[in-house]
């Protein structure tokens, strides 16, 4: 038996949440700290495998070009528990938000209680800070 949680990006620029990623457990409880460490596991999990060109994950990684259409990638291989410490110190100072359902999550250690046959989604909400002020 798995559980399903369906992984969903926002940000204050781009208020419509879109799909990033679906992540199975084998239990039906997970802490968000799980949720947020499996997350940027499978990313960059992803990403290293050659499965996708340009990453677009939770964290942007260092040495990241940036371009008129977006973020473009140099190849390089992508350290997991960089990123994870980098998503939990954004969670920390309030620069991340996890939205489970429709409650926001207010501790890494909170329990979130998975639906067998029902995928739950998650939104990640990263805040953009105002330039210029």
């Amino acid at each position: 038996m798995s559980y399903t949680v369906q992984v969903l990006d926002e940000t204050t620029a781009r208020p419509v949440p879109t799909p990033a990623l679906t992540l199975d457990f084998e239990t039906e409880t997970v802490t968000v700290r799980e949720l947020i460490r499996r997350r940027v596991y499978e990313e960059c999990t992803e990403y290293n495998a050659g499965q996708r060109i340009a990453f677009r994950g939770l964290v942007t990684p260092e040495g990241a070009e940036v371009t008129l259409n977006g973020k473009r990638e140099r190849v390089f291989t992508l350290n997991w528990e960089k990123q994870y410490a980098k998503a939990v110190e954004a969670f920390e100072r309030n620069g991340l938000i996890v939205l489970v359902g429709d409650q926001q999550a207010e501790d890494l250690e909170q329990t979130v209680t998975l639906r067998l046959g029902q995928a739950l989604d998650v939104t990640f909400l990263k805040l953009v800070p105002l330039v210029g002020g």
